[in-house]
């Protein structure tokens, strides 16, 4: 974990209770038991709350913890690598105005799939990138997207992005619930200092 980023959750730690209740607008008219979950992995869960929210169709995103071996792990467990599991988001979508397809569209566009065990400054397994399908038509799904862009030769390396069955997964601490909304500008900072949006479009282009 990087040293800039530690040290903002430091910081943030102490602000938990008073941002737990912070509002964060009406949720859309599509009923829970009509939503979807998928559950992707790509480096800082922050970072990909951020671009999965700006999917229409998407009705909210979760940060936590997927692919590991410990029940119910921390988040100072998990980014000291301890326990196996990624960084990794939940994302709950409405099937009549975004599908898994799109879905995967949107993660490759906001990974880098070429480096293992990385994203962007953050460095280790717990920041590996990840696709966590939930049934043989989510894996084939993913296979596709996935030959797809080696089909287009855009990269010159092999992707290395995982593709495995889900786990379970675990919820992150309340004060990483929506960071980039509750703490715009230390979020903005660490996206910034990380290059993760240079990154990306070195690697796709610009948004």
């Amino acid at each position: 974990m990087t040293a800039s980023r530690w040290g903002m959750t430091l910081l943030i730690v102490s602000l938990a209770t008073t941002t737990a209740h912070l509002a964060v607008g009406q949720q859309p008219a599509a009923t829970t038991a009509s939503l979807a979950k998928a559950y992707f992995a790509g480096g800082c869960f922050w970072c990909m709350e951020e671009a999965f929210e700006k999917v229409d169709g998407v009705v909210e995103v979760v940060s936590g913890y997927m692919g590991g071996t410990v029940t119910n792990p921390s988040y100072e467990e998990v980014s000291a690598g301890k326990t196996g599991h990624a960084e990794s988001v939940e994302v709950r979508y409405d099937p009549a105005k975004v599908t898994y397809t799109q879905l995967l569209e949107a993660f490759w566009q906001n990974v880098d799939p070429l480096t293992p065990n990385a994203q962007f400054c953050d460095h280790g397994s717990q920041y590996r990138g990840a696709i966590f399908y939930q049934s043989d038509l989510e894996k084939r799904a993913a296979e596709e997207s996935k030959h797809g862009i080696e089909q287009s030769k855009r990269f010159s390396t092999p992707i290395v992005t995982e593709l495995t069955a889900a786990s379970a997964f675990y919820p992150a601490e309340e004060y990483h619930q929506d960071f980039y909304k509750k703490n715009p500008v230390r979020y903005k900072f660490y996206k910034f200092t990380c290059g993760r949006a240079q990154r990306l479009e070195s690697l796709w282009g610009k948004p």
